[in-house]
């Protein structure tokens, strides 16, 4: 069998002889140990295969059995013919995005780079993604350009393992310092002893005359032709995340029949309710009672009063959510993202409050994922932070209906018999005609005013 030719291999010398010989040495005892022995039984083939295996394992591979197997990721580096360098390659970017633009390196060739160091960013149509290094080097070049459309697993620069930090300057060559210039005698700095009759006496200067004055110039004609204005424009490619949203939001409008139904909601008990527990709602649970919170509270009683809000058309058939997941327009530097609360028809204010705040800070330093915003049921947007008044919100594709806030405004309002001032705010439910009744969003529109207005009537479920 297998074992006999290893042992004459081993007798007889060779290449691999010695390492051969070390492995059966270690390996061959455990399995006689074990009661097993290769007697040319099936279970002595087997024994001698697995033998020859953990031999080549030890000779080519790693030593077993404490190698450690560990599988890369497919979006990581791939190394070169010479094992030196590697390759810094676009990752996995999700599965709803195949490409992407490479919008900036945040690192220069000869840089210095750690594991896992961004040396560049790609913008897609949702998110910006960092590209990290796959090895700690230096950067030996760039294969790609700024402004380059790239998918995943594209090589984008070239990374040195071997290359070290300056962290040292190299000392330089010694060379003989040149001897200070002696001192010139007294003699060589004074050719000769100038006479008072040689030094030139200062001319003097001539008299002016007196000037005349300059004819004034003459108007210009309004005939003669004007220098070109400067620029007033200027042209700038559209990024890829306002392409994106520029394409989705003709996409509703071609694809739903939009309708915009409005009220108007007293927020005074609201507002006293925030103003009332502020200090111990922060001491408590760590973050701020903000009004957004009672909205999407409301959102939910509404939604679950009002089902077909919830719902979206497919094809010939209409499609119920059992759940209810809130997306929170948010609007960055770089442009609208809509963040998703999951789940929310579970949570109370405080973890409403919480997920905002988390969301809303990742959204403005552009550290939030995909999958944070994907999804979604229903959209709130509150336009009012900016100072709308009223406006006729776009619903957010694959959904069928968006509730806009707008703007505080102190308004007279009949109380009762009195005219009083109160902090009063329009709503409005931009929703899929084909799919909801005008009936289904007002009365939709009317829960979400009578728990605002009346807060309490969560507690009581009325």
């Amino acid at each position: 069998m297998i074992w006999p030719i290893i042992r004459r291999k081993v007798a007889s010398g060779g290449e691999s002889a010695s390492s051969l010989g070390q492995v059966l040495g270690r390996v061959r005892p455990v399995a006689v140990a074990s009661g097993h022995t290769s007697t040319g039984n099936e279970d002595g083939v087997v024994l001698d295969v697995i033998f020859c295996l953990r031999f080549l394992l030890h000779r080519y591979v790693v030593s077993f059995p404490e190698a450690d197997f560990s599988i890369q990721r497919w979006s990581r580096s791939f190394s070169s013919d010479s094992g030196d360098l590697v390759d810094a390659v676009v990752p996995f970017m999700g599965e709803s995005i195949s490409d992407g633009t490479l919008a900036t390196f945040l690192k220069k060739p000869g840089d210095y780079v750690g594991i896992d160091e961004p040396i560049a960013q790609i913008e897609t149509d949702k998110v910006t993604i960092d590209v990290a290094s796959p090895e700690a080097g230096l950067i030996k070049e760039f294969v790609a350009k700024e402004g380059d459309t790239v998918e995943p697993g594209t090589k984008i620069a070239v990374i040195s393992k071997s290359s070290e930090p300056d962290t040292h300057v190299a000392p330089s060559e010694k060379t003989p310092s040149k001897p200070a210039p002696e001192p010139a005698p007294a003699e060589k700095k004074v050719d000769k002893q100038i006479s008072k009759e040689e030094i030139p006496l200062p001319k003097e200067a001539p008299k002016e005359r007196p000037k005349v004055p300059s004819p004034q110039p003459s108007r210009t004609s309004a005939t003669e032709p004007q220098l070109p204005p400067k620029e007033r424009e200027r042209r700038v490619p559209m990024t890829r995340l306002r392409k994106r949203v520029a394409t989705r939001l003709k996409d509703s409008q071609n694809t739903f029949a939009l309708l915009t139904t409005f009220n108007e909601v007293d927020m005074t008990n609201l507002m006293k309710l925030r103003s009332d527990y502020k200090e111990a709602f922060v001491e408590k649970h760590g973050v701020k009672l903000g009004l957004m919170s009672g909205f999407v509270k409301a959102a939910v009683s509404g939604l679950q009063n009002q089902p077909i809000i919830n719902a979206v058309i497919d094809g010939d058939d209409i499609i119920y959510r059992d759940y209810i997941d809130i997306s929170i327009a948010v609007g960055t530097p770089k442009g609208l993202v809509v963040p998703v609360i999951r789940n929310a028809e579970k949570m109370n204010f405080a973890e409403i409050e919480k997920d905002i705040n988390t969301l809303a800070k990742k959204a403005n330093d552009g550290s939030i994922s995909i999958d944070e915003m994907a999804g979604g049921s229903f959209t709130i947007s509150n336009g009012g932070v900016y100072g709308s008044l009223i406006s006729t919100p776009i619903i957010n594709p694959p959904q069928s209906a968006i509730l806009g806030m707008h703007s505080i405004v102190s308004r007279p309002m009949v109380v009762g018999k009195e005219i009083l001032p109160r902090p009063m705010m329009y709503i409005a439910l931009t929703y899929d005609h084909r799919l909801i009744d005008g009936r289904e969003a007002v009365f939709f529109l009317r829960r979400i005013k009578d728990v605002v207005e009346d807060p309490r009537r969560l507690l009581l479920d009325i």
